[in-house]
């Protein structure tokens, strides 16, 4: 009976190392350290209108082909995630668009990212259109949209000081930060 128990303890062990592990990766920049200052550097020159959405939608289902890999509905598990590791990137998760920039995920999709299947389309797609798709991606988020302005949140991203204590802390009378005004 020990023995059953230890194993049993191994395996769930082993299942939340794994769903921690993922959670880590999903935080982990997609862009490589020597290219983050640039990177974070790049602005969305398009404006966020409903026309420029759909015309992310329509390169997101089409010429980007990004629904094979991320999935209808942005989740990261479209038919040809099946066999990826690490999985594609879940634009449902508050943490992707929190922890970085869109000039981050433009340089992603135009040079692709080191160490996932996510290849580069900057051959493919223009800088526009790259543009337009991050502002459909963002759909995906729902209410968890990017922080800061388009700049993100972490130690090194501009304007929110990183993922400091904002508003009221614990619930009592102090309070800190551009929340307590609301």
């Amino acid at each position: 009976m020990g023995t059953r128990l230890l194993a049993l303890i191994i395996i769930v062990m082993c299942g939340e190392v794994s769903v921690w592990a993922a959670e880590r990766h999903m935080m982990q920049p997609v862009v490589p350290a020597d290219k983050l200052a640039e990177a974070r550097a790049l602005k969305n020159p398009l404006s966020n209108t409903p026309e420029v959405v759909e015309n992310g939608k329509s390169l997101y289902n089409g010429k980007g082909g990004c629904v094979t890999c991320h999935g209808i509905d942005g989740d990261g598990k479209g038919p040809g995630a099946v066999s990826m590791n690490p999985m594609p990137r879940n634009f449902q998760h508050h943490g992707f668009w929190r922890h970085r920039s869109e000039g981050e995920i433009f340089w992603a999709i135009k040079y692709g990212s080191p160490g996932t299947a996510m290849i580069a389309f900057g051959s493919v797609l223009s800088d526009n259109e790259i543009w337009a798709l991050i502002h459909y991606e963002q759909t995906f988020s729902g209410r968890h949209g990017m922080m800061g302005h388009g700049e993100g949140m972490g130690p090194d991203m501009g304007g929110r000081e990183g993922m400091q204590h904002r508003g009221r802390r614990g619930g009592m009378k102090e309070c800190e930060g551009e929340s307590c005004a609301r």
